[in-house]
């Protein structure tokens, strides 16, 4: 009995032994190297023009790469001419308008204005001394009472007419008003706002790749008429260039933002591109079924992008594509 309980304490220490190494071994051992699975994603845009128009020509065809700012396609810009032309002259009347309010009435006008009012005073002078006349024979008749009424209301007449000489001419004199002036500015402003929009409307007859890419797709052939913001061109973008890769809750320590990783592509095993580890979402996913692989198939994972230092012709939009860290682990 001795002896089995002393056999029982050997193999207990042996096992317990045994169990320490293995510890001691597991946590010495590096990590295994971590891979993770996805898809390339490069950026695309839709080119219109802002304005509508009969498209008069096109530079750029399927496939072909596309340099940034390059002219792409233009519109038949006539009408946007003829539109600019008429919101130049109409600014150069407003600005002629402006100028006459803050010159004021010429000297002719204010030396005719002074004329009128000498002419008025005289008749109206005229006519006060026929009314004078006319009041003194004024009782010795129904002629003379009739001709009496009818001086009183040619003194009348003329002394109305004087009071709006006086006052054109004073007008004249102190010029135009304040509000004539400032009316005047207002009109001036609006018509340079519509001839920036005229000269931006002509400049939009020109449709610019925004940046550098390659086309994927022309909707249309020269002549056709276009409405304002139709896509003309479908253009993929050389930058940025990224992969959207997925990552489970365990590994989530060794995919911090600003690690190196490796990206690798089927047809290029032995080259592959260089990349960081740009965005870690803080929410999980489920794994999408084009990345999904047989231990992740019922996890939940986080989504990560991958930002492509090298990137080429190479890597196109959706190509499957596997990620290892830089350093192996």
């Amino acid at each position: 009995m001795e002896k089995k309980v002393r056999k029982l304490a050997v193999g207990a220490v042996a096992l317990l032994a045994a169990g320490t190494l293995w510890a001691v071994w597991a946590a010495s051992r590096p990590p295994e190297p971590l891979v993770l699975y996805g898809n390339v994603d490069i950026r695309q845009v839709n080119l219109g023009f802002r304005v509508a128009g009969r498209l008069q020509s096109l530079a750029f065809d399927e496939g072909d790469a596309v340099p940034a700012g390059a002219v792409l396609a233009r519109l038949d810009e006539e009408p946007y001419r003829h539109a600019e032309a008429e919101a130049e002259a109409n600014v150069a009347a407003a600005q002629a308008r402006v100028a006459q309010m803050k010159a004021g009435y010429r000297q002719e006008e204010v030396a005719q204005a002074a004329a009128a009012v000498t002419q008025r005073q005289a008749a109206w002078q005229d006519a006060e001394a026929a009314l004078a006349r006319q009041q003194a024979l004024r009782g010795t008749g129904a002629a003379a009472a009739r001709n009496y009424d009818d001086a009183l209301s040619a003194r009348d007449q003329a002394r109305a007419q004087l009071a709006a000489a006086q006052a054109q001419y004073a007008q004249y004199r102190r010029g135009y008003r304040q509000e004539d002036r400032d009316a005047a500015q207002a009109a001036l402003k609006q018509a340079e706002a519509l001839l920036a929009s005229a000269r931006l409307q002509r400049s939009d007859t020109q449709l610019k790749a925004p940046q550098g890419g390659v086309v994927l797709t022309r909707a249309a052939e020269p002549g056709t008429i276009l409405a304002a913001g139709s896509t003309l061109f479908t253009l993929s973008l050389g930058h940025p260039v990224w992969v959207r890769a997925y990552v489970a809750e365990p590994d989530l320590g060794r995919v911090a933002p600003g690690t190196a990783v490796k990206v690798v592509t089927d047809g290029r095993a032995d080259r592959p591109y260089r990349g960081v580890i740009g965005y870690v979402s803080p929410s999980a996913e489920f794994t999408p079924k084009n990345v999904e692989t047989p231990d992740l198939r019922t996890g939940l994972v986080y989504r990560l992008r991958v930002v492509v230092s090298d990137p080429d012709t190479g890597l196109r939009q959706g190509m499957p594509v596997t990620v290892r860290l830089a350093d192996g682990r």
